[in-house]
């Protein structure tokens, strides 16, 4: 059915959405165990990169898994559509000239590869590579402990597999640091990488 879809352009460019927001869109995107600190880490950067200028919106796992994913499970296929969907709405996001930050685990790295070629603008993987043992004795959520007696299949970490990132653009480690100091990290690095170059214009009558 694809070959009866005409691509529709849009009127705004990358130039255009720059003027407007004061920074380029992009993706930082953070993969990582669960409990080591990805949804707590993008929701902190989303509040202070907004502080400080950015436009950005998190898409966060569990999220999306009531809405626009609710329909997948956590079989390998199911997990890269998950993904696979993750990418392709953080392309447009970023697309849209935000700084789109998504917190999901994405355990295999040919999934997070195909997200970084959806992403038309700059791509910024983030691992969170905090040992599993840490996690494991977080659980906020119980899900180590119900995976170890069995009530939890195909858990990554446990029983099905996290592949880390070969290469990625930045590593954090919350095993040994505060959340704030990791904070200060992925700031920094935001700020090098996906520069404001100047804050938005006031509009006339603003």
């Amino acid at each position: 059915m694809t070959q009866h879809l005409t691509y529709v352009t849009h009127r705004l460019g990358a130039e255009d959405r720059l003027r407007h927001y004061g920074h380029a869109g992009a993706v930082v995107w953070l993969t990582g165990l669960s409990a080591s600190g990805k949804s707590t880490l993008s929701m902190a950067l989303e509040q202070e990169l907004t502080r400080n200028g950015y436009s950005c919106y998190v898409l966060d796992g569990d999220n999306l898994r009531h809405g626009l994913n609710a329909n997948l499970g956590f079989s390998p296929e199911d997990r890269s559509e998950n993904i696979r969907r993750v990418g392709e709405v953080a392309a447009l996001f970023a697309d849209a000239g935000l700084v789109c930050i998504t917190a999901f685990i994405s355990p295999y790295r040919a999934d997070r590869e195909r997200a970084r070629g959806a992403c038309r603008q700059t791509f910024h993987e983030v691992h969170i590579a905090t040992d599993l043992a840490v996690c494991e004795s977080r659980d906020p959520k119980g899900l180590y402990r119900k995976a170890r007696m069995g009530e939890l299949p195909d858990f990554t970490g446990i029983d099905a597999p996290y592949e880390q990132p070969e290469s990625c653009e930045l590593t954090i480690d919350t095993s040994d640091e505060s959340i704030a100091q990791s904070l200060d990290k992925l700031i920094a690095y935001v700020r090098r990488a996906i520069p404001l170059e100047r804050q938005k214009a006031n509009r006339p009558g603003a």
